[in-house]
């Protein structure tokens, strides 16, 4: 990616405003129904970062606890006063990386989706681009779809995501 960066995104009512300091590690379009309930959407986009690499300038979300199709649940960050979700915490590495909802940026067609996943259960009236990496569920490895400076800075978080499942008790695998 070329992009320049910071860029700023934020919430609605500007309670909650970010500033995003790289490019993302990966943009996923995920089109599983948890998303297309959670989003109220056909599907959600989101950019993934390591929680270092985006400030928050402005407000605190409140975390909401919420299901998963893995069981583990997620927390989303959400502006206390609109209630926008800017972003949310996976528990496969919780506050160490940020899944930043593209639509909240300040210019949203700067983040493209890199991949579309679970299109399986996607909407039938949803056409992706031809040529689009598409998944009916999941990738298998990062190593197909992610760019190379992307893998790089993953294996430099990776010690953290490590130790921080190990406290949570949590599998490594």
């Amino acid at each position: 990616m070329t992009e320049t960066y910071p860029v700023e995104g934020g919430c609605d009512c500007r309670h909650l405003r970010y500033q995003l300091h790289a490019a993302p590690l990966i943009v996923h379009c995920c089109h599983c129904r948890w998303c297309q309930r959670e989003s109220g959407a056909s599907f959600a986009l989101n950019a993934l970062f390591e929680a270092d690499r985006v400030t928050l300038l402005h407000g605190e979300p409140d975390l909401v606890d919420t299901p998963s199709d893995s069981g583990l649940g997620q927390r989303i960050a959400r502006c206390p006063r609109c209630r926008v979700a800017v972003w949310s915490h996976y528990a496969g590495s919780g506050p160490l990386t940020r899944f930043v909802r593209v639509g909240t940026l300040d210019e949203p067609g700067r983040l493209p989706p890199d991949v579309h996943i679970f299109t399986a259960s996607k909407q039938p009236w949803v056409v992706l681009p031809p040529g689009a990496p598409a998944f009916e569920e999941f990738y298998d490895t990062r190593e197909q779809v992610w760019r190379a400076d992307s893998l790089a800075r993953w294996a430099s978080l990776w010690p953290r995501v490590v130790a921080w499942r190990a406290e949570q008790g949590r599998p490594v695998a």
